[in-house]
């Protein structure tokens, strides 16, 4: 039986461009979406290179226990020696900041002031802990801004906890966290394939916290009152030469948490230092940026399958 790559997922949005180059580059994949399913540990994996694109927000798109059934077959692939890219450990700090910013603490990655909270009154009780002039809510497990806000006092964050806007997180725990003012409304996100770095791509946030690169995930562009398109910035654009020392840190990062693709964003303060908030495991590319820049994190992905398939069939 001919070995495959088996891509594990919840939403098919987000693997059509990533089939698209394992079909350029002629591997045979599978495509295992996963949603309602069953996993019989009774028996054996099939051979081959699994590699999971389980994303935190897939209760968003009527998927609420994906990520829990794709923790049972990423534990089963591994207790049988399988070869998976992004497997359980990555899977645990995808579906909790919590677990995202202790890690990245213990690599000495600073992370943004944040408590933890559950309940309203423990919302706010948190909230007047943290004692800043400006912090925001967002979900433990979230994805896509879900949760986002952005208060400037306790009584505004009364009120919102109070009205129909407030959503709690899926687990039931909001974090409250300080709000990073940047000279620029604008933050980085760092790509890496492999666990090493790929490109850093620069995302305007003046629109607001849906960052989601994916095309999917695309704002329309704004247009001018006569029809005519205005000419604006792009949101997403690759920075070329990205060189600074948290690179390092951050391969460090992935390599202790057994994570092999994913994209990390940062974001500055006034005096440059850069705060860390977010690890996406299951990291999308926007089109229009690579297009401009030649750089393709999908065709690096597959081309990292490919070769890893290759040396699984050799050694089999």
């Amino acid at each position: 039986m001919t070995e495959k790559i088996y891509v594990i997922h919840e939403n098919e949005e987000w693997t059509t461009h990533l089939f698209k180059r394992l079909d350029e580059l002629e591997l045979p994949y599978e495509d295992w979406f996963i949603n309602e399913g069953l996993v019989d540990l009774n028996e054996t994996p099939p051979e081959g290179v699994f590699y999971s694109r389980m994303s935190a927000s897939s209760h968003t798109r009527g998927h609420r226990f994906a990520p829990e059934m794709a923790d049972s077959l990423l534990t089963w692939l591994e207790h049988h020696g399988r070869k998976v890219f992004n497997g359980t450990r990555a899977l645990r700090l995808e579906v909790s900041k919590v677990n995202q910013y202790m890690a990245l603490n213990a690599a000495g990655i600073r992370t943004p002031k944040t408590i933890a909270a559950n309940g309203r009154a423990q919302i706010i009780k948190a909230a007047e802990k943290l004692d800043v002039p400006s912090f925001i809510t967002k979900h433990n497990r979230a994805g896509k801004g879900l949760g986002v806000r952005l208060f400037h006092s306790i009584d505004a964050l009364k009120e919102y906890l109070d009205s129909e806007d407030f959503e709690p997180s899926i687990d039931g725990i909001t974090l409250i966290q300080e709000y990073i003012q940047a000279p620029e409304p604008l933050i980085t996100r760092c790509e890496f394939v492999g666990g090493k770095f790929v490109y850093a791509v620069q995302v305007d946030t003046s629109e607001g916290f849906e960052l989601c690169p994916a095309d999917a995930c695309r704002i329309d562009e704004l247009m001018c009152p006569d029809g005519e398109q205005t000419e604006e910035k792009p949101k997403f654009q690759i920075v070329e030469g990205f060189n600074d020392s948290i690179i390092e840190k951050y391969e460090e990062f992935l390599r202790d948490n057994e994570i092999a693709v994913a994209g990390i964003e940062f974001i500055r303060n006034s005096d440059g230092d850069i705060f860390t908030y977010d690890v996406n495991t299951n990291t999308n590319y926007n089109a229009d940026a690579e297009a401009v820049a030649g750089k393709y994190g999908m065709l690096e992905l597959a081309q990292l399958l490919g070769k890893e398939l290759k040396k699984s069939s050799v050694s089999v």
